[in-house]
């Protein structure tokens, strides 16, 4: 039994020794501690120490989108242009001429050079757009107004603009041009301007109609034979390309006469 004892005495001096001359580490491990750990114990992060990036800080890389582009993005864009007041027609998330269309205009009263593809720029406009500038400040309510310079029209109902559409107005390049009209062969010359100053929306055909200079659908007249119209092969180009008239988009020209009434206002400025 005495030899035992010392046995197990000299155990743990060696044992001593090793955790003095080890630092205590090995000791540490083999021999559990009552009193609190601290350096030892495992660092939780904390948002003092090293923070988790987070989806709410970190900045959102969206695709650039172009026409012929299909699914969930274009929709969005869909919707949010709508929200703005320019009609990208059905929210069916395709990338047609309606879409593009509406995009041309955003861009335009947001002074960015107008494109097909929506990149970087018209994504931080569309998060911030601007508030486009009213050309006629004591208008009627109802009223039309169009900004020959940059190519866009405002519809405005009950005091608020509802709608804010991409046109293509007169060239203002002399033109004649020789035409069959009902049968006949006539020359038609002219300048191409779309008039400025103060008019009034007037007659309407619904459907296309026949005139000298060509085809328009469903034209609604406000000053001799100028309208707002569609055009055939939905030909609204990004530059000025009409003898006259304001051309506008297709499903505008659609719907146009259903919510621009008889008598209404049309301002055209340059």
């Amino acid at each position: 039994m005495r030899t035992s004892r010392k046995v197990a005495g000299l155990g743990a001096l060696a044992a001593a020794i090793v955790m003095i001359t080890s630092g205590g580490a090995e000791a540490a491990a083999a021999k559990p501690s009552l009193a609190p750990v601290t350096a030892a114990a495992p660092v939780i992060p904390t948002a003092t120490a090293e923070p988790a990036p987070t989806t709410a800080t970190a900045p959102v890389k969206r695709k650039t989108l172009r026409p012929g582009m299909k699914g969930a993005e274009v929709k969005a864009l869909q919707l949010r242009l709508q929200a703005l007041g320019y009609d990208p027609g059905k929210i069916d998330g395709r990338f047609g001429d309606a879409v593009r269309m509406a995009v041309w205009a955003f861009q335009k009263v947001n002074g960015i050079k107008p494109s097909a593809a929506v990149g970087t720029k018209t994504w931080k406009a569309l998060d911030k757009p601007r508030t486009p500038k009213v050309l006629v400040p004591k208008g009627k309510p109802t009223r039309v107004e169009v900004d020959l310079r940059k190519q866009v029209m405002y519809l405005y109902k009950n005091g608020r603009l509802v709608q804010i559409n991409h046109i293509s107005s007169g060239t203002r390049v002399p033109y004649c041009e020789t035409v069959t009209y009902q049968g006949k062969k006539m020359r038609n010359c002219g300048d191409a301007i779309t008039p400025t100053g103060n008019f009034k929306t007037g007659r309407r055909v619904k459907g296309w109609h026949v005139a000298p200079l060509g085809r328009l659908y469903n034209p609604i007249f406000f000053v001799g034979g100028i309208a707002f119209h569609g055009s055939v092969g939905n030909n609204v180009p990004l530059y000025p390309a009409s003898h006259g008239c304001v051309r506008v988009p297709m499903h505008i020209a659609e719907k146009l006469p259903k919510i621009l009434g008889t008598g209404v206002p049309v301002h055209v400025r340059r």
